[in-house]
């Protein structure tokens, strides 16, 4: 950690506990900043509160006092959920109380140069993949953020001969100001969040935030294939390294059919690649190009892409089967991410899908049906999704009450050389807490096949 006296003394609100407000409050304490935390739920009972409680820490919970901006903090670390139209928060704005979240502390204390990497899809796959290239370099990596772990807690105790990979929402990086890395990627940009964000272009803005702040010296990989973003970062300083699945270019990283380009020069060959699908050719890309310039071998990045079957429950190869090839999409919980899935593979597929009915339209799906040759249904929208499926010419359509017994149908449905793969195309709470859950109870089904 960087040696700062700029928080001594600070008069700090943390709003909300959970993971990221527990290590920001104990953070800024040890920092020599004055804190006080506040929660809109009770405390009674919350070890969270103890804990803090017992560093000598101020908790107040049970709802937000509309005199506790009386005392005059100097800044707020809010929880990223915590939406700008939160009444304390709203007032903070309106007294112009500059609103942070941890991401910008890690951004402030870090030694180790930070990889930022946002997107609306495939945060998650490209933080993963570039871990395990820089990993296998032995650049010894710390991954960070959204992912999972708080990332001012890894900038903690990051020492400058490391570096932090950081998968970053555009929740926390809406509560940055100076936050600047080293190399930012932003993989990709569809309409999402826009409860929380109020429009498109607050969306938007805030995923800017990656790259707003870079000098000349850092670098901004970025996805040349999206108009919006390509204009949108046009008058950044940060030496911009675009990636495009739309064939070789001279610049940047680029593939067609058959190669991984670098600067227009072959690089890898697609067919050395384990993990399926346009949209994680995109991953591929974009984590490929931060590996070169964090100065990783090509052997170590080659070695990653033949053996990486994808992030637990994103397109995660499970098995094959006597000639069956299985696919865990459990995180596919909208008709976005199922489309994607049903593009990667050029065989047949046995899709089970389903969940959760929240009225949504499966058309969009609809151009991407023809490769699918039987669907087996789950869930809430079961006899709904069976009924798109037929009018979308698919002839071989079952139920199923159980994930075991939709494993068991679309295995009897399945021919050799098919895929099956679980892409829901639904939230899984009408049957699951979780989509994770939802995926082991499908990894575990196929485990007994």
């Amino acid at each position: 950690m960087k040696n700062t006296e700029q928080f001594i003394g600070k008069k700090v609100l943390v709003v909300g506990l959970a993971k990221s407000g527990v290590a920001a409050a104990g953070l800024l304490q040890r920092l020599g900043a004055e804190v006080v935390v506040n929660d809109s739920k009770p405390l009674e009972g919350n070890e969270e509160v103890i804990e803090l409680q017992t560093q000598g820490i101020e908790v107040i919970g049970g709802g937000h006092p509309s005199d506790l901006l009386e005392r005059n903090f100097d800044f707020i670390v809010k929880n990223p959920g915590i939406p700008y139209s939160n009444t304390l928060i709203a007032s903070a704005v309106e007294r112009k109380i500059p609103i942070w979240t941890e991401v910008e502390l890690a951004g402030i204390l870090s030694e180790a140069p930070i990889i930022a990497i946002t997107g609306s899809n495939g945060k998650t796959t490209t933080t993963t993949l570039l871990y395990h290239m820089l990993n296998m370099a032995k650049k010894k990596p710390l991954i960070a953020g959204n992912i999972g772990t708080v990332s001012c807690t890894v900038a903690e105790k990051a020492h400058a001969n490391e570096v932090i990979v950081l998968e970053a929402s555009s929740f926390q990086l809406a509560g940055t100001e100076s936050f600047a890395p080293r190399i930012a990627i932003f993989t990709n940009l569809y309409e999402a969040h826009l409860d929380y964000h109020g429009s498109m272009k607050e969306y938007l803005d805030a995923k800017l935030q990656v790259a707003r702040n870079q000098t000349s010296e850092e670098y901004l990989i970025f996805n040349a294939d999206q108009k919006l973003i390509k204009e949108a970062i046009e008058s950044f300083e940060s030496q911009k390294v675009p990636f495009s699945v739309l064939g070789k270019t001279r610049e940047g990283i680029s593939a067609d059919e058959e190669w991984i380009y670098w600067l227009g020069e072959p690089f890898i060959e697609i067919k050395h690649i384990k993990l399926p699908g346009r949209h994680n050719l995109e991953n591929i890309l974009s984590a490929t190009a931060a590996a070169i310039l964090s100065g990783c071998e090509k052997t170590a990045i080659e070695n990653v892409l033949s053996s990486f079957t994808g992030v637990r429950h994103r397109m995660q190869f499970v098995r094959e089967a006597k000639s069956r090839t299985i696919y865990n999409d459990s995180k596919a919980t909208n008709t976005l991410a199922t489309k994607s899935a049903l593009s990667s593979f050029k065989m047949p597929i046995v899709l089970i899908a389903g969940g959760l009915d929240r009225g949504h339209s499966f058309e969009e799906l609809r151009p991407y049906m023809k490769n699918v040759r039987a669907v087996v249904t789950i869930g809430e929208t079961a006899e709904r999704f069976a009924k798109f499926a037929i009018s979308c010419g698919v002839t071989e359509t079952a139920q199923a009450s159980t994930m075991q017994e939709a494993v068991q149908k679309a295995y009897a449905c399945s021919c050799e050389d098919d895929v099956i793969l679980l892409s829901p195309s639904c939230a899984s709470w009408d049957q699951y807490k979780s989509f994770e859950i939802r995926g082991d109870e499908f990894i575990d089904a196929v485990m007994k096949l």
